[in-house]
């Protein structure tokens, strides 16, 4: 049609009289510029930063992937296969239709922190100021970075109880700290505990902050009241900030009792309490975590968060308020339910041979394959079940500072359905 320009995909084209000329996409000329800037200069090399030199992809997303190239059952990372309660996910639903999509306060919705600090009482006996002293984050490992970059420095020590999450080295890595390892361990009575002179030998001078992860993962270890007193009276003494993972502060078993550190006395001055519903509410996907405690260490830890996420999560927040008020017949249950899976998973591991104490609390056993896998490599061992035996789990030396310690343990996930954990 005379007068009329056709634009097609492959060019575009500029109208000049009755003539139209064709001119490069845009895509192709910097494909193209690529194409030659590529073929003259070579890549970047070295632009890791050393801090997290020698940490590379998680193990968790090696083991996840194996799971899906191989079809295998993936008892490796921690997340339950069902969804939480009715009642938060329609919660979620309603705020996400209600139009609660867009950032919210850098410190949460007041009405979560208020559920908190609700929980927080009404569990523990400890009053929290949801304006001061809670700020909701990106999951607990947001919480915990944003603590650990808020308050370390250059040249810092941090005492931390191995194994450990991986993320905890990566984090003090990451604030130029250096971590000192303190081995749990099993002892004489089959559960896992440390060496009180270790501890002690550990702290120096340049000591900043203990970190304490309890209800331990991958150990399933629950810290007693005179493991937590003596920590407690080491931090006063030296004079030390605690942070506490506290993610699994409901999963626990046979009667075993969470006791915050928070509550002791004298602590709650001087300890940054952490703590997520993902697990709690089945909802890990959502990473809504929190922490809480003095102003000053709250506002430290804020003060690095704001600059990692700002704000997370709109229309779960208010939906996670739901969760923590639920009543106290729903976190029974999910322990209990929890406690079934575990008792099902160790039996099986049991009857397979394995060295399998039984865990207090979490979602993880860990096991030792050396009656079964005699070189005792937990990481070849784990590379290969897949293939050999259609499950995938975790060797536990990623989660030592120390591998020797761990070379030969393997860590399984319970939080599974009973019908996959007995498949």
């Amino acid at each position: 049609m005379q007068g009329q320009t056709d634009v097609g995909p492959r060019a575009t084209q500029l109208e000049i009289s009755d003539a139209a000329l064709p001119l490069p996409s845009p895509r192709a000329e910097f494909a193209d510029r690529r194409s030659n800037t590529l073929a003259r200069v070579n890549a970047p090399r070295d632009v890791l930063t050393t801090k997290l030199a020698g940490f590379g992809t998680t193990i968790f997303a090696e083991m996840s992937a194996l799971a899906a190239e191989t079809g295998a059952i993936n008892l490796g990372q921690g997340f339950p296969d069902t969804d939480g309660p009715q009642q938060v996910l329609d919660a979620a639903i309603d705020a996400i239709r209600g139009g609660i999509n867009q950032y919210p306060p850098g410190q949460g919705f007041i009405e979560l922190r208020q559920a908190i600090a609700d929980h927080q009482r009404r569990f523990y006996g400890i009053e929290v100021d949801p304006g001061a002293e809670i700020v909701v984050t990106a999951g607990a490992t947001e919480a915990l970075a944003g603590a650990l970059l808020g308050m370390l420095d250059a040249g810092d020590e941090v005492v931390v109880f191995e194994p450990m999450y991986d993320s905890y080295q990566a984090c003090i890595a990451l604030a130029g700290a250096t971590a000192v390892p303190v081995l749990l361990a099993p002892q004489d009575d089959g559960r896992y505990g440390f060496d009180p002179a270790e501890l002690r030998g550990a702290i120096s001078p340049r000591t900043k902050l203990i970190l304490l992860n309890t209800p331990h993962n991958p150990t399933g270890k629950v810290f007693t009241l005179d493991e937590l007193t003596l920590i407690a009276g080491l931090a006063q003494e030296h004079d030390v900030v605690v942070v506490t993972d506290e993610v699994y502060e409901h999963l626990l078993f046979d009667d075993h009792r969470h006791i915050p550190l928070a509550t002791l006395p004298g602590m709650w001055e001087r300890t940054l309490t952490i703590s997520s519903g993902g697990k709690t509410f089945n909802t890990t996907g959502w990473k809504i975590g929190w922490m809480s405690g003095p102003e000053p260490l709250v506002t430290a830890a804020k003060t690095a968060k704001q600059f990692l996420t700002y704000a997370n999560g709109a229309p779960f927040q208010p939906a996670m308020a739901v969760g923590l008020a639920l009543p106290d017949s729903y976190f029974e249950g999910i322990a209990a339910n929890l406690q079934v899976a575990r008792d099902h998973l160790v039996a099986g591991l049991l009857a397979a041979g394995f060295d399998a104490p039984v865990p207090e609390a979490t979602y993880f056993v860990t096991v030792d394959i050396r009656p079964v896998y005699s070189s005792g490599d937990g990481m070849s061992f784990c590379r290969s079940l897949p293939e050999r035996c259609g499950v995938v789990a975790v060797p536990n030396e990623v989660f030592y500072m120390r591998p020797e310690h761990g070379r030969h343990l393997v860590r399984f996930a319970a939080c599974k359905e009973i019908e996959v954990i007995d498949a």
